[in-house]
């Protein structure tokens, strides 16, 4: 299983913001740390932010913030949400699988797909960001991130 640029870039964000101590860390101070783009981040952000688990501040004091239940939050069910209930294969593309009415393979994939889930649900971000994550996080956006 892989998982999509904005969700990899989700879980960054939310593992550097649970280091930072304040809220004066601005998108374009994090998209220079993590070396990605401004734009793809804003996005990624304002995603985070529907979802209640990040807080942002426009102007010239402004910043974002990791919210309380952004901390807590499960790690597997995250990536559920951002990633989409979808299947694994597409089996009904342009071109539909001849297999589909009989394909056992897809069933294999959906339970290995829940299994991956699975793992991943008893996971918060405060639990990615202890040490040795931490630290180098914190080198990564510093206070000044």
């Amino acid at each position: 299983m892989r998982l999509t640029k904005s969700t990899d870039l989700a879980l960054r964000v939310l593992m550097s913001l649970a280091v930072i101590s304040d809220d004066s860390s601005t998108i374009r101070k994090v998209a220079d740390a993590m070396q990605v783009p401004y734009s793809h981040l804003t996005k990624v952000v304002a995603q985070l932010q529907h979802l209640g688990l990040v807080e942002t501040r426009r102007g010239r004091n402004g910043g974002m913030a990791l919210t309380p239940s952004g901390r807590r939050a499960s790690i597997g069910g995250l990536v559920r949400r951002l990633e989409g209930e979808g299947d694994v294969v597409d089996c009904e593309g342009a071109v539909p699988c001849p297999l589909n009415a009989a394909c056992r393979l897809r069933g294999a994939l959906r339970q290995a797909q829940e299994a991956f889930y699975l793992s991943l649900d008893p996971l918060t971000v405060d639990d990615l960001t202890r040490s040795p994550t931490g630290p180098i996080l914190v080198s990564l956006v510093g206070r000044d991130a």
